[in-house]
Order: structure tokens, then sequence, then C-alpha cells
């Protein structure tokens, strides 16, 4: 007696087909899974035949052989659980196999036959597609994320009985639709707005600036001076997802199993702010069964870096890679895998280790020697990738107490999206290329002419004001930017002014 159930599984962010093979013979009783079967997957065993008592089946035990092919890929999770029942149920007898060749089978089993949520619904539904397969019966809790792909029927079912009446057209279950548009203006609402923020209005002008170029942003400032409200309060002014993003960083979280019920898809941009004492695998993604890390799933957001200075240094140092690429990549001894990470980096760090050498409050118990040393932590080529510097004072009580709201995220938005038009408009003829920050020294060359007074404000600069000479580039791609939020084709020496505002750590104000 032979039965074959279509499944699937991840393999980094991209689903695959698995072919779910179930055999029996009257030989003495024994059960053998093969097809590189991990841990979880093992266990199935164990649920699937008490959960197929528990629902009403009996059934005489014989010698029963599962085949998980592809064979050379090993397979992980308990989404197996239900095709292995399934294939079991109709190599019994109880299931018409008609109908098995149109559907994927996903689902944790309780030993019940109730059916638990899995990971990995969206890319799944996506291969399904692809694979021209009629559609999916898994959980109803993942039907919500399932349905975001079109033209694909979404069964959700609660328990093993209810999969067992629909295949055998007992029990018919309308497929689960959702109108996509509607549920992603439902979930683009942001909880935070820049209207809770009193005061350091430059900062905000910073945190504009760095929106509309896709530049990453580094405050430096005295403990409680707000940047970590500011921080959090950044992806409110970015561009709104598109619903193309949507669907890649929704990906991501599926595979992760970090999709909230009832979320369906991810609309608002992602803000991911790990602690300071992560490793460097759970930051880029890694792990024996590589998983993604906390630079994937900011994709399309922002990764939020509090306290950078003590972050260890072999961490801080594996995100070159992902912040020069945007994407990581993650090799062992017999798989490699490609982690998307295109996100902005938005960190905040104390200027000594008190935290108050620029406060003109409080007095710096730091000496020059343990300033240096903390300051060092942060390497050149990671200050390579960050185009702004800007200070964050501690705020005066005149402005915490006053009843003056600030400006609404969203008309700055409005500003951040007609500059990011300009900047697409301006690299239309260069594919990956889609902000300012993504420019390189030849594109600074073409895109950001200066007069004989901008050059003449550069070197000064770079002479008397002791920036570094990785200062320039930097300094360049911010004034485009900034002559793109005043609508203006040519730079000049008033926005390359405030450019150069804006590397504080070149200048090591607090020396």
């Amino acid at each position: 007696m032979f039965a074959k159930v279509l499944s699937s599984s991840v393999l980094g962010v991209d689903a695959y087909i698995v072919n779910v093979e179930v055999h029996l013979t009257n030989a003495p009783v024994k059960f053998f899974m093969v097809g590189l079967p991990e841990g979880a997957v093992k266990e199935s065993q164990t649920r699937v035949f008490s959960a197929m008592r528990n629902s009403g089946f009996n059934y005489q035990p014989k010698k029963t052989v599962v085949n998980l092919a592809p064979a050379d890929i090993r397979k992980e999770g308990s989404a197996f659980d239900l095709p292995i029942a399934v294939g079991l149920l109709a190599a019994y007898g109880f299931v018409k196999s008609g109908n098995l060749k149109d559907y994927i089978l996903l689902g944790e089993l309780a030993l019940d036959g109730n059916l638990r949520p899995v990971h990995g619904a969206l890319p799944i539904s996506i291969c399904a597609k692809e694979k021209e397969i009629r559609g999916i019966i898994l959980p109803r809790t993942n039907a919500k994320e399932a349905a975001l792909t079109d033209d694909l029927e979404i069964i959700p079912v609660k328990n093993l009985r209810d999969v067992v009446d629909y295949l055998n057209d007992e029990g018919p279950i309308p497929p689960y639709r959702i109108d996509i548009e509607s549920l992603f203006e439902k979930q683009s609402r942001y909880k935070v707005d820049f209207t809770d923020v009193k005061g350091q209005e430059h900062v905000k002008r910073a945190l504009e600036v760095a929106a509309a170029g896709g530049h990453n942003l580094v405050m430096i400032g005295p403990p409680g001076s707000g940047k970590t409200m500011l921080a959090k309060r950044f992806p409110t002014i970015l561009p709104q997802m598109s619903l193309e993003e949507a669907l890649a960083t929704t990906k991501i979280h599926s595979v992760a199993g970090m999709i909230q019920d009832g979320q369906g898809i991810i609309a608002t941009r992602p803000f991911r702010a790990p602690h300071h004492t992560i490793s460097d695998a759970a930051l880029v993604g890694g792990g024996r069964i590589p998983r993604p890390g906390q630079v994937s799933l900011a994709h399309h957001g922002v990764l939020f870096l509090d306290e950078l200075p003590e972050f260890k240094k072999n961490v801080l140092e594996v995100l070159r890679q992902p912040l020069e690429n945007n994407q990581v990549t993650i090799s062992r001894a017999k798989i490699s895998l490609t982690y998307p990470a295109n996100f902005m980096l938005i960190s905040a760090m104390n200027p000594c280790p008190c935290g108050y050498a620029t406060d003109s409050t409080n007095t710096c118990s730091c000496s020059v020697p343990q300033i240096q040393k903390y300051m060092s932590k942060i390497s050149g080529p990671l200050l390579d990738r960050i185009d702004i510097h800007i200070e964050v004072p501690a705020v005066k009580f005149a402005e915490l107490s006053s009843d003056r709201q600030g400006e609404p995220s969203a008309r700055i938005r409005a500003r951040v999206q007609a500059a990011r038009k300009q900047q697409l408009q301006r690299f239309r003829k260069r594919p990956h290329m889609y902000c300012n920050a993504d420019m390189e020294s030849k594109d600074i060359r073409q895109y950001c002419p200066v007069d004989a007074t901008g050059r003449a404000l550069l070197k000064a600069a770079i002479t008397k004001l002791g920036l570094s000479a990785r200062a320039y580039d930097r300094i360049l791609k911010v004034a485009r930017t900034i002559a793109d939020l005043e609508g203006g084709a040519a730079i000049r020496p008033a926005h390359l002014s405030e450019a150069i505002q804006y590397r504080s750590l070149d200048r090591q104000l607090w020396a």
C-alpha cells in the first residue's frame, strides 16, 4: 500500500516542494523515516499516531516507511505532521487519493488531532503558486498570511478530521480570502509619532536628512537626552512601504515565526533594537541550521544599535558586509544561504564612558585615555558606512514643560518622499541605486558638483576643522540630499555647511 502527499519546507527565505511518500507492508511492525529528518520531524511519529487514534481512525499497525523527498536536503520543523498523517491515512484507505496531488499540506498536530500553526506559510504559498499547485491546506492561524498570494486556494482547517473530510469531498470548506489592499492600509499605521518629541529640532532635521537620502546615522549625547525616543520614531518618517517591500519583509518574518496572530502582513517599516550583549550569529543570522538574524528582520526598515561602543567589536565588524551588499551570506559545511538585509542603521552612544563629556550641566569624570579607549571600540571601516553624526544635547526644562507639539511625522514624511522621488528619477538608468546613500565615488563626481565657493569651504573643513579624509565623500552625499529636500538641482555652500555639521565624530568635539 502506497500513498504520496505534497508538502513544503523553507530553505533560507525560499520554499521548495517536499514529496511525503508512505509505504505500508505486512512485515513485522516497525516505523522508518528517511530523507534526512531532523529532531522535530523524527518526533512526529508519536504525535501522528496519537492524533490518528484520537481522531477516530482505527487501523491495524503495519511496517511503515516514510520518505521525505528530495532526500539530500535536511528537513526540520513540525509542519510535516499533517502530510505524514494524511499519507498514512491514504495508505490505510481512509482518504481518497484523487485530491492529494492538488494541495500542499502543512501543520503541526496536537495529540488530540487539532492543528497548531507553523512557520513559513507565506514563502510556501509563493512556491505553490510558482509550481502551479491548486492550493494549500493549513491551520486556520496561518490562513491570513498564506492568502497574501493571489490565485491560490487557501483551505483553513481546525483538525485532522476536517482535512480528511475535505479531501474525501464530505466536508466542503470555502477558501480563505482577504482584501490585500484593505489589510495593507489597516496594518500600515504607526503607534508613535514625532509630535511626541519636544525640542531637539536640529536632531529632527538630521533624521529627516537621513531618511531622505537613506543615510546611516549615529546620535551622540548624554543619558536621557531622548536618543532612543527619536530612533523609535524614525521609521514613521521613512517613505511608506510598497506592497512589494511589505511582502518581502513579511516573508522573512514568516520564516522566523514572528508573524503575530491575525497580523497577516507587515506593512510598517520594521524597527529592530537588539541588546548590546547580542552575539554575531544572532545579529546577522546563523546557527547549526541557519536562521535569519536581526539585520534580516530589519529588511526595508531600521536597525537601531543603542550604546554602540558597548557592542562586542567582532559583532560590529560583521555588520560591514550587510551594510555594503544589502544582504548577508551564511556558509556552513553542507549549505550556504543568503538572506536579504537592506536596512538603515541608526545608532546611539554616549560621548564617553560616564556619558557627560558634552553635557554643560554635568561634570565628566572620564580621563582622555578612557575616552579614547571607549571611542576606539568603533572601527574606522564601520564609521565609513555612517554618513551622519549628530550631537543630541539634554533637553532644557522650558522645552519639556512647553505645551507646543512637534511637527507630525506625516508632514516630515511628505518632504522625505518628495526628495526620494527626485533621487529615483536621477538614478533611473542605474540599477540597484535608489537613494543618495547608494552613490559610490564615481557617482559622487557625477551627481555632486560644487562651485569654487563650495570647494573652498570643503578645503577649510578638511584642513582647519580636522575632518578626516573619509568625511569628504560623506559630506558631498549628505549635501546632495539637503539640496534635494529643498528641491534644488545645485549643491550650494549652505548645503555643504549643514552637511559639515553632521560630522561630529570626525571633529571629536568632546576631547
